[in-house]
């Protein structure tokens, strides 16, 4: 009896362990074909997500393709054209040869963005890099002496300080927080000591200006004519203020010169040192310099652009000898003077084919370019 029951329960346990492996094995098979069904799902999934990704790559590169291009002759493109860089001291009352009024200085900006002037920085205009939308002209914005009229910072009723609202920073940010087409691009040419006044307030304004993408330029350190100088003066003149800005903005390059009184030195050996030079053992280069001048300049693709002489138009009514900014604006609506028009594409560069032996600058070698007959 005791044998028998023995024999039962001994089956019993085979077929139980039987089961247990058979329920495991079919358990991992179904685990193996889940893993294998989700790895082959993954990689179908993958390669969707690849193609879509592609597709959008292909769409996306077709559209700029598509919003680069556009006829030139539609909107009268001239990209050998003049550029104005408009030159302004003072901001201040009363209206004087170096001083433009708020109110006037509103008027110019609203005078000029309805003539279809659209702001470029000085930097971007010297190296061949304007963008602006097609039909539209550029013009580059200076501002010379560093005043506190140019950047001025007033209490307001809780004591809280606040950019003036009449000074040239403050009149630009309106214009173009209500112009949003209108870029805040400007170049404040300074000196040294106290640039925009309000000792404590020179670092706030500095990194201002730059932060909200406007530019620092160099106007030497003390403001001198280069006429005379020797090379070490020259050096300490530019090196020097360079090396002041520095200690407020650090990674800041300052690489643009606006001549003080519009002079050079009369030794031409000593030219080179307003391109280049050392100072403290800190170099500066500037890449730009500017003349006081009295008309438009060349466009940059022009075979007689010199990034180092740019010639410049005095932003005033005043004393201007029919060389003021209203005066150029009416030679260009006049078609006395013709302006710089943009194609609206950074690719492409654009101009009537009758101007076709204008063009010389190494700065077009990496554009398209598209000479065009205008229509009549």
């Amino acid at each position: 009896m005791n044998k028998k029951r023995f024999l039962f329960i001994g089956i019993m346990l085979l077929i139980i362990t039987i089961s247990i492996g058979c329920s495991d094995n079919s358990e991992e098979e179904g685990t193996e074909q889940t893993q294998s069904q989700a790895e082959v799902e993954g990689l179908e999934d993958e390669e969707s997500m690849e193609e879509e990704n592609q597709t959008e790559a292909d769409e996306e590169t077709e559209a700029e393709e598509t919003e680069d291009f556009i006829d030139p002759a539609t909107v009268s493109a001239n990209e050998l054209g003049q550029v104005m860089v408009l030159m302004y001291h003072h901001i201040n009352e009363p209206e004087d040869t170096w001083v433009r009024t708020p109110e006037n200085f509103r008027r110019d900006l609203e005078e000029l963005y309805e003539r279809g002037f659209r702001p470029v920085s000085l930097v971007d205009y010297a190296s061949g890099n304007i963008e602006i939308e097609a039909g539209y002209k550029p013009v580059v914005f200076t501002f010379d002496d560093g005043r506190q009229n140019n950047f001025n910072m007033i209490e307001n009723s809780d004591g809280e300080w606040e950019i003036d609202p009449d000074s040239a920073v403050g009149i630009l940010i309106d214009f173009h927080e209500n112009h949003p087409d209108f870029p805040l691009e400007a170049t404040f040419f300074i000196n040294g000591g106290t640039p925009f006044g309000q000792e404590e307030l020179v670092e706030y304004k500095l990194n201002f200006i730059v932060e909200q993408g406007m530019d620092i330029g160099n106007h030497s350190y003390t403001h001198e004519n280069f006429n005379n100088l020797s090379a070490e003066e020259l050096q300490y003149q530019l090196g020097r203020l360079n090396n002041m800005v520095l200690e407020y903005l650090p990674d800041y390059e300052v690489n643009t010169l606006a001549l003080p009184f519009g002079s050079r030195p009369h030794d031409e050996e000593l030219m080179k040192y307003l391109h280049q030079g050392e100072y403290d053992g800190v170099s500066y280069e500037n890449i730009a310099i500017l003349e006081v001048g009295w008309d438009p300049y060349l466009s940059p693709f022009h075979q007689d652009f010199d990034p180092l002489k740019i010639r410049r138009v005095r932003a005033s009514e005043m004393d201007v000898d029919g060389v003021g900014m209203y005066d150029w604006l009416g030679h260009f609506e006049s078609g006395a003077r013709v302006p710089y028009v943009s194609d609206g594409s950074s690719k492409t560069l654009s101009f009537p084919k009758n101007l076709e032996d204008r063009l010389g600058s190494s700065l077009s070698d990496s554009k398209v370019l598209q000479p065009y007959e205008p229509k009549e």
